[in-house]
């Protein structure tokens, strides 16, 4: 028991000497706490909906008030075409689109039914599921609403026409017939949803802590002694020292879209350029942090701790990768605009899944490459090759 003692005593002065280490344990709990406690939530919340109402009556208003004023959705726009709807779910601005038709209004003054097309964005097939849900309740009690308003017995509309309400096929005076539709993802599969999230994943962990451990093994193993003796700049070896890494992301992107494709058919409708050309983007971003990282830590372990408990594991959850960002607090929805990988993954989704080009996600592509270059400038400004 005495030896044992002598070690446990002994680990607990290594680990006095290095203050900055027990400082990261400690505090990286609690920041983690705080920030998952308020983004880990499977409740679907705040679901943009782009509407197409060609009708323009109070009724048609009613019903969008209707949506609006629910917990579910957030009415983002309001058109009169449904292709300018249609548009808002290509480029993800949406995730639901309902197209109200002409003489809405008055077929249901003259109780007739009324057929409304629903479109649900499936590169997010958890969320369009659930959302899809919600949309057919709120239309089944509104469809009684209106049967009661116009003094016919709520009785009539009962669990039948609620069935058939929601499973898109209800016919019969004064029933709202909703025909929906999911584009990207039609059988809602939801490995053609984590797939492209797990590429995305999967390289940012290969990167940043292969680049993160650079400059501090230099100096950890004394060779940035003999790197201070060179006549190579900051710029030259932040280079140097990225390149490899950048061949190895590369390498495993090559990988993971084979077996992603062949392996696990996930669709890819887009340009092979485009992602190629968005995938270094994002490992400029992945490698930037990962330099940064290591510039910051004096130990390869600092660097693997401050890698995996302040960016990796918030990141994952923050990103909207696990649980949708509509759906967090206001608050943490602004911490999510610092996540690269929030904007790689629209990429990746948009890519595979849509197919669409540049101008349907440019913001996020035009983020994403400030988010790296911004990392670089970090890493430059704090990368010296004199020892300590």
């Amino acid at each position: 028991m005495r030896r044992i003692g002598f070690l446990v005593w002994k680990e607990l002065l290594e680990l006095r000497r290095d203050p900055r280490l027990v400082s990261i344990v400690v505090l990286a709990p609690v920041v983690q706490l705080v920030l998952l406690g308020y983004a880990a939530t499977t409740d679907v919340r705040n679901v943009a909906l782009a509407v197409a109402d060609a009708d323009r009556t109070t009724e048609s208003r009613a019903l969008i008030q209707r949506f609006d004023g629910s917990r579910i959705f957030t009415v983002v726009a309001v058109t009169s075409a449904p292709v300018d709807a249609a548009r808002l779910v290509e480029r993800g601005r949406a995730g639901l689109a309902l197209a109200i038709p002409a003489g809405y209004g008055a077929g249901l003054a003259a109780g007739r039914s009324q057929t409304l097309q629903i479109v649900a964005d499936g590169s997010d097939s958890n969320t369009a599921g659930l959302s899809l849900g919600y949309a057919a309740t709120l239309l089944a009690e509104y469809g009684q609403a209106l049967l009661v308003r116009d003094g016919r017995r709520a009785a009539g509309f009962g669990s039948d026409e609620f069935v058939a309400l929601a499973s898109g096929g209800a016919s019969g005076p004064g029933v709202i017939d909703p025909r929906i539709r999911v584009w990207f993802n039609p059988r809602l599969e939801s490995r053609d949803f984590m797939i492209p999230g797990i590429v995305a994943l999967l390289l940012f962990i290969v990167t940043t802590n292969l680049s993160a451990m650079a400059i501090v093994r230099e100096r950890e193993i004394g060779t940035l002694e003999q790197l201070a003796v060179t006549p190579l700049g900051r710029f030259e070896l932040i280079v140097g020292k990225l390149l490899p890494y950048a061949l190895i992301g590369a390498i495993d992107v090559i990988l993971v879209l084979v077996v992603s494709i062949m392996w696990f058919e996930v669709p890819f409708r887009g340009s092979l350029g485009l992602f190629a050309a968005m995938t270094g983007v994002y490992l400029l971003s992945t490698l930037g942090l990962g330099l940064f990282v290591s510039t910051i830590s004096s130990t390869q372990q600092q660097a693997m701790v401050t890698t995996t408990f302040f960016f990796l594991i918030p990141m994952i959850y923050l990103s909207g990768f696990v649980f949708p960002i509509e759906n967090m607090p206001e608050s943490i929805q602004t911490v999510t605009y610092l996540v690269p990988l929030r904007y790689f993954l629209v990429i990746l989704r948009a890519i595979f899944l849509k197919g669409v080009g540049l101008d349907a996600f440019w913001r996020e592509a035009l983020a994403l490459g400030a988010w790296g270059g911004v990392m670089l400038l970090l890493a430059l400004a704090r990368s010296s090759k004199r020892v300590g």
